[in-house]
């Protein structure tokens, strides 16, 4: 069993294999840009895992776990568009650093060379599976994507509506590239539904995780801006339950701050946090990571393979799950 670097020096490598043509350049520069801003490449990762988990020659998944990433990539260029984000992973975005044009028409050619990767799956027989799991899975991304678009003109977003936009958003992505990994091990549908899940429960912690970072991370290890969403007024799960579980003075507070700028940005996260800490949300945030944690680890116990081989992909989530950056 391949330890989670060595897989990632796997994919490494079938990338430097398996680069964009050079021309037009204006069109795959930019593809060949957003793959090099140091992403952790945990969802091809997953993919070889969740192969690995039942056969030994991983190499058979790596042209789905490469459509896998492409798409991530694919979904992130145009993400940023719509976002107006400046920044990428501490770099010029896409379209900041040539135009908005180029990356949506770069995004599209990612996305048509994910599909020709899924396409050199190294068992024919797998394809049909593969694409409607693939075609599945591209759709709810999208679907989450405009769930995030909608809740910023919302006045009021439940919480299980924001469990619902992040599942799609994110973590249908991480369970489809575990349950894609094992549909290319021939694995018994069973078991590719127990990995789905798991990647799915842990992929909605996974994002908890994230708005409890930006809110209460390091920012020596975080890598960014603590406090981002609050200064862009984001709908969080720390938002929406303290709109469900505060005194009605500090929702009422906590309104207020969500109507203003970011002209005094300090003075906002430090008044926001402690609206938090006085309602002990970081704790009820906390709480509803681990049940979800919790279920995604009894959906991995379910797999029908020993436990030694599920030690890299257990021990790899569980550290996500803990991270703090």
């Amino acid at each position: 069993m391949r330890d989670l670097p060595q897989l990632l020096d796997l994919i490494a490598s079938f990338s430097k294999e398996n680069p964009f043509p050079s021309s037009p350049n204006a069109l795959y520069e930019p593809c060949g840009y957003i793959l090099t801003l140091g992403g952790k490449r945990l969802r091809p990762a997953l993919t070889l895992m969740g192969y690995e988990l039942f056969e030994d020659n991983v190499e058979n998944a790596l042209s789905v776990a490469w459509a896998v990433e492409l798409f991530h990539n694919f979904s992130l260029m145009h993400d940023d568009i719509m976002d107006a984000a400046p920044l990428r992973r501490g770099q010029p975005t896409v379209h900041h650093r040539w135009n908005t044009t180029t990356a949506i028409l770069s995004g599209d050619v990612m996305l048509i060379y994910a599909y020709r990767f899924l396409a050199k799956a190294a068992a024919p027989e797998n394809l049909p599976q593969l694409l409607q799991i693939f075609n599945r899975v591209a759709t709810e991304v999208c679907e989450g994507q405009q769930m995030d678009v909608d809740f910023e003109t919302q006045n009021s977003v439940s919480i299980p509506d924001y469990l619902r936009m992040i599942e799609l958003k994110t973590a249908v992505l991480l369970g489809a590239a575990l349950e894609m990994g094992a549909v290319c091990a021939r694995t018994p549908e069973k078991d590719a539904q127990h990995l789905y899940e798991f990647g799915r429960l842990a992929g909605i912690a996974f994002q908890i995780q994230d708005d409890l970072l930006d809110t209460y991370g390091d920012p020596a290890k975080f890598g960014k801006q603590v406090g981002g969403d609050i200064l862009q007024n984001k709908k969080t799960l720390l938002v929406l339950k303290t709109l469900e579980t505060a005194s009605e003075a500090d929702v009422r507070a906590l309104q207020q701050w969500m109507q203003t700028g970011a002209e005094n940005p300090e003075e906002k996260v430090a008044a926001v946090r402690a609206i938090y800490d006085r309602n002990a949300i970081p704790e009820l945030i906390a709480e509803e990571k681990k049940r979800f944690q919790q279920a995604a680890f009894l959906q991995l116990d379910a797999v029908n393979v020993p436990e030694e081989r599920k030690s890299v992909l257990r021990n790899t989530v569980a550290d996500l799950l803990e991270r703090e950056y």
